[in-house]
């Protein structure tokens, strides 16, 4: 894990799956070209679902951004096709656009299979502040939030081995998606060992080399080319070998032996 000034937030540039996806308007105030263009079918599943919540046409609900239906649709095909297999043109064919709208949205089709990765992550990162804000221990904290963190991916390794194949790649090859969740870990993190600080739970002379620690010790339960390795081994026993690396982390943590 990088390591970065505490408290700084992560500076690499704005991506859709940081906000919600704003309808993208001209300087007019109209629509980009392409984007009315989106027949209703695009959504797929992302329809079906409204129409099932009840928000059929009568509910008058509001239409999907491009982007949004862009991404239901690509999330649709990483799922059944693989990333290898997604395609820009496939995507816009089935969104009813061209291709050269497509790239309006997403400069490239790994911006595109990486935003769909991103919404993922986002979810991931909800969890583990849930956790980091729960009115607990600190090493209480830290244990729940660093196994939550492991089981969260291998869960999408069985249940979607194609996205689990995108965070993967973007993690290896540092792509901006990647290093923004990196940031935000270590941020949630970073909060944890100060509470445990502050409350005398941890005693760290430095806690950047107590950071280091927690990511260095965990990065074999963590990382997802390793998850990807153990994938054929039993789960209850990467939970046993992780849960005695956590047990001898917060040892450590709280003798400030570091």
């Amino acid at each position: 894990m990088p390591r970065s000034r505490p408290g700084a937030q992560p500076r690499d540039e704005p991506h859709p799956t940081d906000a919600p996806f704003p309808g993208a308007q001209s300087s007019n105030g109209q629509a980009p070209v392409g984007q009315a263009s989106v027949g209703a079918s695009a959504a797929g599943p992302v329809l079906a679902g409204l129409a099932s919540a009840g928000l059929g046409p009568r509910a008058r609900a509001t239409p999907l951004s491009a982007d949004a239906r862009l991404l239901a649709i690509a999330a649709d095909h990483l799922r059944r096709l693989g990333h290898r297999q997604v395609t820009v043109v496939g995507v816009a064919a089935e969104a009813g656009m061209t291709h050269a709208n497509v790239y309006r949205y997403f400069p490239s089709k790994t911006a595109l299979v990486d935003a769909v990765a991103g919404r993922w992550l986002r979810e991931v990162e909800a969890e583990l502040g849930a956790i980091a804000d729960a009115p607990d221990p600190a090493d209480d904290k830290l244990e729940r939030l660093l196994l939550a963190l492991a089981s969260m991916q291998r869960d999408v390794l069985v249940r979607d081995p194609h996205l689990f194949a995108v965070h993967r790649d973007a993690t290896v090859e540092s792509r901006p998606i990647a290093r923004r969740h990196r940031g935000r870990l270590r941020q949630l993190v970073e909060r944890v060992i100060e509470e445990g600080m502050n409350a005398g739970t941890f005693s760290l002379r430095d806690r950047e080399r107590g950071l280091a620690f927690i990511f260095d010790t965990s990065h074999r339960f963590l990382h997802p080319v390793s998850i990807q390795l153990d994938a054929e081994v039993p789960r209850d026993l990467i939970e046993v070998r992780l849960g005695a690396i956590i047990r001898a982390m917060l040892r450590i943590l709280r003798l400030g032996t570091l």
